[in-house]
């Protein structure tokens, strides 16, 4: 590119060294240090290493209250105790509004589902606390949080531990379980994240459109609990893969970040001549081509049926299934008026969001054919373009400009930009010569393969994590 070698190499490494030494390398030391051989996927000869050494080495369960999993050095069966052994539950304050902006910081359920546990700086809110306020909702180190109410029955109940000295308030929505027994409170957060203990709490929920649980509820769950040595040590390993998942989110963002920044150099508006990054050796300006110089429209109809795959636009997925993505298909079972695309045609979905200003273009990338609704405008790339540099094009903002001008002052309807067909494929864009769309492409697609895989190691990560939660529990 021409550009400074210390800006390339900022903008352009796609090697992961820089991301993970960043974000991985103390979680990374951690689990060579502790020996954690559990941070591998779980197989039945690691199982059978760490169950009891009294169990049976035939992929059998343990007897007794012991989990299926566990750490060799650990014998005994576990107790089990009521909720009530170790809290004492209240329900949250529920302040006026004007109380909030300054004062205590104050914790709402939010706080209580969007963090590996709770600290006082992490906390959003606050509340100018009155009287015997902090006395009676104050939140201590140890103490437990469950959110009190959902949408669904399967999120009641949910809970995290709240592991700072500075006293907090908790709202209306969520119910302290203040600690009154002896326990280590990471590995109760775990413990109230298991699949074995949830199944207990969410039998205690109620209601119809809303699903809700209460003191009452939460005094009747009863739990598991090993000795606190043995407690500390799961609470240590779970902790270690969430800062491990934590790096790994932090890697992904930041890949995330780099392509995001590219998209807006490696492209031009319709009224730039070059974009504001090129790469080594490519020189010229871009020809300005209205769309249907370089792709057709896609107007082939599902006649007979032929094709029952539905397809949507998710900003997230792309082109993808309905069944998938919803769980459900909406379109009804009639589809001969809907289009037949095939893999490689581009989609135009005219609904805007808050991601989508301007409404979203998708390539059809995971099937060989699906079938689209005839309110997308859809369109296949002909010999002028490469494909992958126009699917990168569309993830930038740069053609935003030319639907904006022929959308118009209150052209937005029910959802909808209102434009026609005619005035989307007369849209003016911007592109290179094929050989520097090809090298631009190439260069993103490494990128985008980067993130896949980081991706991926996300995933595997999680699921690591949801199994140990299922077999280390009881």
């Amino acid at each position: 590119m021409t550009m400074a070698a210390d800006k390339q190499d900022k903008v352009l490494n796609f090697s992961s060294e820089r991301e993970q030494s960043r974000a991985c390398s103390s979680s990374a030391e951690r689990e060579k240090n502790q020996g954690k051989n559990f941070l591998n996927v779980p197989n039945k000869r690691v199982q059978s290493q760490a169950c009891l050494s009294s169990a049976e080495r035939a992929g059998l369960r343990p007897k007794g209250n012991v989990p299926t999993l566990r750490f060799p050095e650990f014998t005994g069966e576990w107790e089990l105790h009521p909720t009530t052994d170790f809290f004492e539950f209240k329900n949250g304050l529920n302040p006026d509004s004007k109380r909030f902006g300054s004062g205590t910081k104050f914790i709402s359920v939010m706080d209580i589902l969007n963090n590996r546990y709770i600290t006082y700086d992490i906390i959003k809110a606050f509340v100018e606390p009155k009287g015997k306020d902090l006395n009676e909702f104050g939140v201590n180190y140890g103490d437990v949080l469950f959110q009190r109410s959902s949408e669904t029955l399967e999120d009641v109940g949910r809970a995290n531990v709240y592991l700072d000295k500075k006293t907090a308030l908790f709202g209306g929505f969520v119910i302290r379980g203040k600690k009154i027994g002896e326990y280590n409170p990471l590995f109760f957060r775990y413990l109230l994240s298991s699949p074995h203990v949830r199944k207990r709490i969410v039998v205690k929920g109620a209601g119809a459109q809303h699903f809700n649980i209460g003191q009452d509820g939460l005094s009747k769950v009863s739990i598991f609990v090993p000795t606190a040595k043995e407690q500390e040590r799961i609470a240590q390993l779970l902790d270690l893969i969430d800062e491990r998942i934590e790096a790994q989110n932090r890697i992904i963002e930041d890949l995330k970040g780099e392509r995001k920044y590219l998209l807006e150099q490696l492209f031009c508006f319709p009224n730039e001549r070059v974009p504001k990054l090129r790469l080594k050796g490519m020189t010229g300006e871009w020809q300005k081509v209205k769309l249907c110089y370089i792709a057709n429209r896609v107007t082939e109809k599902n006649k007979a049926n032929t094709c029952n795959r539905v397809l949507t636009i998710a900003a997230q997925y792309g082109l993808i299934d309905q069944q998938e993505f919803f769980n459900k298909q909406i379109a009804s079972s009639d589809l001969t008026t809907y289009y037949l695309l095939h893999k490689g045609d581009f989609a135009y979905n005219k609904s805007y969001s808050g991601d989508y200003s301007w409404g979203a273009v998708k390539r059809l990338d995971k099937y060989d054919k699906g079938v689209l609704s005839s309110l997308y405008i859809c369109f296949r790339p002909n010999e002028n373009v490469d494909s992958d540099f126009l699917c990168h094009y569309f993830e930038s903002t740069k053609w935003y400009r030319g639907i904006s001008e022929i959308s118009g002052e209150g052209a937005r309807n029910h959802g909808l930009l209102n434009m026609s067909v005619d005035d989307y494929f007369n849209i003016l864009h911007r592109i290179p010569t094929l050989r520097e769309q090809k090298a631009v492409a190439n260069a993103l697609n490494v990128l985008v393969d980067k993130i896949d895989i980081e991706t991926e190691i996300l995933n595997d990560l999680q699921k690591q994590k949801s199994y140990l939660l299922k077999e280390m529990f009881i």
